[in-house]
């Protein structure tokens, strides 16, 4: 019998990098589809995949007792009923790759980058200042490895960088941290704001129109955690009423958005498709073999998530 079921559309892949690093052999069933996975169960204890696709099958496979999510975010699993097993995350890994989508667009902005493309397009040799990012005030939501990265790299330009966490707790990246029982004091002054925040229920549209009202009319806004934290209706409004200086979001109530969607000509607004990090097997496979070596020696796990919670 093999030792886990992988569970992804890119199973081929993590499966590969399992074969191609792992100390000691690891015997996986390489399923790329929920059909497959149930098909090929055989009483495996270890399910190594997308938590879209584990959680629709997990009920029906009762000798799991450890998930390995191949993502940072787990909200899939927090929505099925069935608690009996342990479910770890993915940390640690996406701060880079994160940190550089925030700065692309802070620099873009400041740089003005799309404005003068169209100035290109239209054969206009236009004079107009870029902005500097120095001195500059970022607020990011969310005070974990992802935040904290990008807290380290904005500093790097000369950018004050204020955290939010549910406590205050302070964290050693950021300038200061506050509370989210204070965030309109959070938010008043902020020149950009980051949101890296995940999907509870604690962080539903945190960001309506009254907390958006709190930003300057210059500010803007880049969403790189879960789209729940932002009431689009509001957000739309903003920045349709040059209430906000723009805004870039890479993550959806539902994705893909509609084509019909009104967010698509959202002016000021930038779309990408759920990219600013990708969950590539290099950097994915080691957390779950580090993980699979201390499940075969009882130890405890790495990133272990509360169902709960939901982070």
């Amino acid at each position: 019998m093999s030792d886990c079921l992988i569970v992804s559309g890119a199973a081929r892949e993590f499966a590969a990098e399992i074969l191609r690093t792992a100390d000691t052999p690891v015997v996986c069933e390489v399923c790329t589809s929920t059909s497959e996975a149930l098909a090929r169960y055989s009483g495996q204890s270890v399910l190594f995949g997308s938590p879209d696709m584990v959680a629709s099958i997990l009920p029906e496979l009762p000798a799991v007792d450890w998930v390995q999510s191949t993502w940072a975010g787990v909200r899939p699993l927090t929505l099925i009923d069935r608690r009996d097993y342990v479910l770890t995350g993915v940390k640690e890994v996406f701060g880079p790759q994160i940190a550089e989508y925030v700065m692309g667009y802070l620099l873009a902005h400041e740089l003005r980058v799309l404005e003068r493309m169209e100035q290109q397009r239209m054969r206009n040799w236009s004079t107009t200042s870029s902005g500097v990012l120095q001195g500059k005030r970022l607020g990011v939501m969310g005070t974990g490895s992802i935040g904290s990265h990008i807290a380290q790299t904005a500093r790097v330009f000369g950018v004050k960088v204020t955290g939010l966490n549910s406590t205050g707790a302070p964290s050693s990246e950021f300038d200061e941290v506050w509370p989210v029982a204070r965030l309109h004091d959070f938010l008043d002054g902020l020149d950009y704001l980051v949101s890296t925040l995940p999907q509870t229920e604690g962080t539903d549209n945190l960001l309506d129109e009254k907390a958006l009202a709190k930003l300057p009319s210059h500010a803007y806004f880049i969403n790189v955690g879960r789209g729940n934290v932002v009431d689009d209706t509001a957000l739309m409004d903003a920045l349709r009423n040059e209430e906000l200086g723009g805004a870039a979001l890479d993550v959806f109530d539902e994705e893909p958005i509609p084509r019909d969607s009104p967010l698509w000509d959202t002016p000021g607004l930038s779309i990408t498709a759920h990219v600013a990090a990708i969950s590539h097997p290099a950097l994915i496979v080691p957390i779950f073999l580090e993980n699979y070596s201390r499940y075969c020696r009882g130890e405890p796990l790495k990133f272990v998530i509360d169902l709960d919670k939901g982070y």
